[in-house]
């Protein structure tokens, strides 16, 4: 799947729409039997086998609210929304940080707090009730194992010359992705000027920009590209349909391996035209169903801290994840300072 390219994926499970109101003949919008959600993606599979696949569907079928899907990568879904300001198409916005935040500070969002929000941790969750996680999530790298077949463990490792034009990282500030290996440059490297110099070295490799995060993990699978950026969540569930995707975490040379949650956030749109569908939308999305099927279905971690998955997915990621060091990004100075630590790659890069 692309993070870039706008798909529209209307869900084809539509039960018993109600009658129109005979006064008129039909129903105002707010009273419409729909619900338009604009999301990053990698929670719908290529197959109809996703997460929200599986959500869209159980959802259509208990209340007859029909899913319009709109996705792209986090930043052009935001983007989307705010030339839509004045006149809102979307309910339901799902984005990676920092964008949920640049959505939330850019007024795009309103306050609600679905049901089992309070089950969702403190650092998951907009301390103003304007956007909590359904889904969480990591980042982290992609490798090919049948090639390499001992992944790589270093940043440092990624500047030999045997990884030049076989590596790749989709864009800082067009992808979610994209902008969390600068986040996590930033934390590993001690700073902007170290990330930098370390970025601006690592460009003799890289094969150029890439708007899609997508689209890296099968050029990876093929032998095409090495090592590329991606998720936990999005790569661990392409990982069932491509055999030699492998996925790790950069260290620091003699360092630890660290990663960061990039959960994938969902706010109600301001002035949404089916508002109270895009809240029954939201408190389906955190119930304990849904939650329950996040490792099982999608391939990612529950939302909700009360749910504990012991599916084969979930083992399997909690093994991923053994020893590996999370630490927590400052979103606040993210979302403030997003556009100079851009302008700073781009000048490091030559992008």
């Amino acid at each position: 799947m692309s993070r870039n390219s706008l798909k529209i994926a209307i869900a084809l499970t539509v039960l018993a729409a109600p009658a129109l109101s005979a006064c008129g003949g039909s129903s105002a919008a707010s009273d419409e039997k729909v619900v338009t959600v604009y999301s990053a993606d990698g929670l719908k599979g290529e197959n109809g086998d996703g997460w929200y696949d599986q959500v869209f569907k159980d959802f259509e079928k208990q209340t007859g609210i029909k899913v319009k899907y709109v996705e792209g990568g986090s930043g052009e879904m935001v983007q989307r929304a705010l030339r839509e300001k004045n006149n809102p198409q979307a309910d339901v916005l799902v984005t990676l940080p920092p964008f949920i935040q640049q959505a939330d500070s850019k007024g795009l969002l309103q306050k609600y707090a679905p049901k089992g929000a309070a089950q969702v941790g403190s650092a998951d969750k907009a301390s103003d009730g304007t956007w909590t996680a359904v889904v969480n999530n990591y980042f982290g790298f992609v490798y090919n194992k049948k090639e390499l077949p001992k992944a790589p463990t270093t940043w440092e490792e990624l500047l030999d010359g045997s990884y030049k034009n076989k590596l790749q990282y989709s864009t800082p500030g067009v992808a979610g992705d994209g902008t969390a290996v600068l986040i996590k440059a930033l934390h590993d490297f001690g700073g902007e000027q170290q990330a930098m110099e370390f970025l601006g070295k690592l460009q003799a490799n890289n094969v150029g920009p890439s708007a899609s995060t997508g689209k890296l993990a099968p050029k990876v699978d093929k032998g095409e590209l090495l090592v590329a950026n991606g998720d936990v969540q999005m790569n661990f569930a392409q990982s069932k349909d491509m055999p030699n995707l492998g996925i790790w975490f950069p260290a620091r040379s003699g360092g630890k391996p660290t990663t960061f949650a990039l959960p994938y956030a969902a706010g109600l749109v301001t002035k949404a035209p089916h508002s109270e569908n895009g809240k029954k939308l939201l408190d389906y999305m955190l119930g304990r169903t849904a939650q329950g099927q996040v490792s099982k279905i999608g391939g990612g971690f529950a939302a909700r801290e009360d749910i504990t998955a012991t599916d084969r997915n979930a083992i399997e990621l909690s093994n991923l994840m053994e020893g590996v060091e999370t630490f927590q990004p400052d979103w606040n100075d993210i979302d403030k300072n997003l556009t100079s630590y851009i302008d700073a790659w781009k000048s490091a890069t030559g992008s």
